[in-house]
């Protein structure tokens, strides 16, 4: 384990006001680290708040602007770090370009980084943080682990998944072909909730916020595979102070089928707040005619749920629980304490 109270500089985190990589920021902060975060605007004082008032940070946080988009803009920001923590990339479903919208900026980004991280001749070690996206795009049944691959999605299919797979190989790729100095640790999250530090409001958020503001008045068939954000921070940390890590870690603590989800939250007390979905669309009928309405959404959208509804998602997580000594929370807590959350910040529907 690293020590420390030895580590020589702080530890970089791109995309540092962003909703995992703001977890990862007070994690390490409270860990006694220094850390640097890259954002995009510093003028933009209001959208990295959450972070500059954390505990520590007043000491220990410095902020560096830098920009995926923007050749060599990471070589500042990267100067005199051990450990670099990559987490800046675009999270969109629905696009209108995907290649300049998603491949683009998720891959040259990645490779910016490592670029800057084998100039500065410090780097020790890059934990990547990449997902489940680049470890499959449809739910299938079978039982994902560290050794696969996501070989079907593409610019018309799934093109958010497409991109987290580019920029996943692209990164082994240049260490494996480049002397760079240090080593490359992945970290493949599944769909991340949990509270939020700035308030925003994720993909997978969006799955619950819908549930309550009538954009999803129907229970599809569809099962996700839970992880809570501090689970996913916590992941990076062990990723990078642990000497042994190495390789892919895939990081979900559970599935839980929309209908699960849904009778939660109702014998939890929401569905006397707000109107949750009631109308079953989950069963043998169901899919079929969920599959015809998929049809009429937005292409990632649709993507997404042609390639899941009727589907099973299955994973093994030993190996983070086993090298990282990741112990999960448990996922209907995690939800539970999602909704408090996205209602304390103004982002359920209206109440009952």
């Amino acid at each position: 384990m690293i020590d420390r109270a030895e580590s020589r500089g702080p530890v970089l985190v791109t995309g540092a006001s962003g909703f995992i990589a703001s977890h990862i920021v007070a994690e390490l902060l409270s860990a006694g680290y220094r850390v640097r975060g890259t954002v995009r605007d510093l003028t933009k004082t209001a959208r990295h708040s959450h972070i500059t008032t954390l505990p520590g940070a007043d000491e220990r946080l410095e902020l560096v602007a830098a920009d995926l988009r923007t050749a060599a803009a990471f070589d500042d920001a990267v100067a005199g770090c051990e450990f670099v923590l990559h987490t800046a990339s675009p999270y969109q479903i629905d696009v209108d370009d995907p290649q300049r919208d998603l491949v683009e900026p998720a891959v040259n980004g990645t490779l910016s980084v490592l670029e800057s991280c084998a100039g500065a001749g410090s780097v020790r070690r890059v934990v990547l943080t990449s997902s489940v996206a680049a470890i499959t795009d449809r739910a299938d049944g079978h039982v994902n682990t560290e050794a696969d691959w996501n070989t079907r999605s593409s610019l018309t299919r799934n093109p958010y998944y497409f991109s987290k797979t580019l920029a996943e190989q692209a990164a082994w790729s240049y260490v494996g072909r480049s002397d760079t100095g240090f080593d490359l640790v992945a970290i493949n999250p599944f769909y991340v909730i949990g509270p939020s530090l700035g308030g925003e409001v994720n993909t997978s958020h969006r799955s619950l916020t819908g549930f309550t503001n009538g954009k999803v008045p129907v229970i599809l068939a569809i099962e996700w595979p839970f992880v809570d954000v501090r689970d996913v921070a916590t992941a990076h940390v062990q990723a990078m102070e642990r000497p042994d890590a190495g390789g892919r870690y895939i990081v979900a603590a559970g599935t839980r089928t929309m209908r699960q989800v849904v009778d939660l939250l109702r014998a939890n007390g929401w569905g006397d707040r707000y109107r949750l979905p009631s109308i079953g669309l989950d069963g043998r009928i169901g899919v079929p005619i969920s599959k015809l309405a998929a049809r009429v959404q937005r292409s990632g959208t649709r993507d997404y749920l042609m390639s899941h509804l009727g589907g099973v998602m299955r994973f093994d997580n030993s190996k983070v629980r086993s090298e990282l000594g990741l112990e999960f929370r448990d996922i209907d807590k995690t939800i539970l304490e999602t909704m408090d959350d996205l209602e304390r910040w103004g982002h359920l529907g209206k109440k009952r």
